[in-house]
């Protein structure tokens, strides 16, 4: 099959890739994937791997143990979980002690033809949500982790920095809290989407310091870091939504004496997210920015690593 390797830090586009397959789970034959920023990480060197990469996307079982899953339309989780080690026996099955993560542990992701996953990580997608809507559920589930971690209360004052691929996302779903929501964002084009959904926007220097009950840092970058817990109140709860590359120097004190809440957030819940597109509470089409076929996927990476670019999808 057709498949973007990455290897050595480089990236290939090889058309002589084995079919994946692997005892007891279903092979998905994939309709639409979407470049994310752990893929343009992993090819810059945050974390070492060899194999397919790509881990959001909508498609079609070809294959599977169960036949009544044959034909549908899914969506997966990225996680795949032993179910027996500490963290899977208590309830954290994401954070599994042997989990491989499609397209970044262990695991060949779905920048290719097909892919494969246990049928416990599959959801069905709503036939009134289309391919272009259900791509983007892995990162909705990811932004809706924010409240399944963090209770956002109507009342808040809530910061966001940052408001690309999943900063738009974010700011999507919490703005259905009712919470008094602001968006740092930096391209014309996110604030025009934000805008469009009557998010409110506001400018690095009318941040106040030390006054904003939660702020969810979106960007990655050690400037957006230090925005964020500058403008957070004592008490706050502070939420990383990046991995940064690298290492970054911090002064921790300023952390215990204003008794900060630091919280990383990660995946999240498909099930809402799925609802959210069916109900049409949430829209993410208007993030696409470009479509390739996955014969230009080089060129596709390349498009999606442009500053401000948003969502860059492939088809096989």
């Amino acid at each position: 099959m057709l498949g973007l390797w990455l290897e050595d830090l480089k990236l290939s586009l090889k058309d002589d890739l084995p079919r994946p397959a692997r005892p007891g789970e279903a092979l998905v034959k994939v309709r639409l994937s979407g470049i994310c920023g752990t893929d343009l990480e992993l090819a810059r060197g945050y974390y070492p791997y060899t194999g397919v990469i790509g881990h959001e996307f909508v498609g079609e079982v070809a294959e599977a143990a169960e036949a009544d899953w044959i034909g549908r339309r899914v969506v997966g989780e990225i996680n795949a979980a032993c179910g027996e080690c500490e963290q899977c026996r208590n309830g954290r099955p994401t954070h599994c002690e042997r989990r491989t993560v499609l397209g970044i542990v262990g695991r060949d992701g779905v920048h290719a033809e097909y892919a494969t996953l246990p049928l416990a990580n599959l959801h069905p997608v709503p036939d009134s949500v289309p391919d272009e809507a259900a791509v983007f559920v892995e990162p909705l589930a990811a932004a809706l982790e924010i409240q399944q971690q963090v209770h956002i209360q109507p009342t808040d004052r809530v910061l966001l920095v940052g408001a690309g691929r999943l900063g738009q996302l974010i700011a999507q779903t919490l703005n259905l809290t009712g919470c008094d929501l602001r968006v740092v964002a930096r391209h014309p084009r996110q604030k025009e989407l934000l805008t469009s959904r009557r998010i409110r926007l506001i400018e690095e220097q009318e941040i106040l310091p030390g006054r904003w009950d939660v702020v969810v840092e979106a960007t990655g970058s050690p400037s957006g870091f230090d925005l964020a817990r500058k403008a957070l109140r004592p008490r706050g709860t502070l939420v990383l939504k990046s991995t940064y590359r690298g290492e970054m120097t911090l002064n921790l004190s300023p952390f215990v004496v204003d008794e900060i809440t630091v919280v990383g957030s990660r995946c999240g819940p498909f099930e809402p997210a799925l609802r959210l597109l069916e109900r049409r509470e949430v829209d993410p089409t208007p993030l696409i920015a470009r479509r390739y076929p996955l014969a230009q996927a080089l060129e596709a990476m390349e498009a999606a690593g442009r500053s401000g670019m948003l969502k860059v999808l492939l088809e096989p």
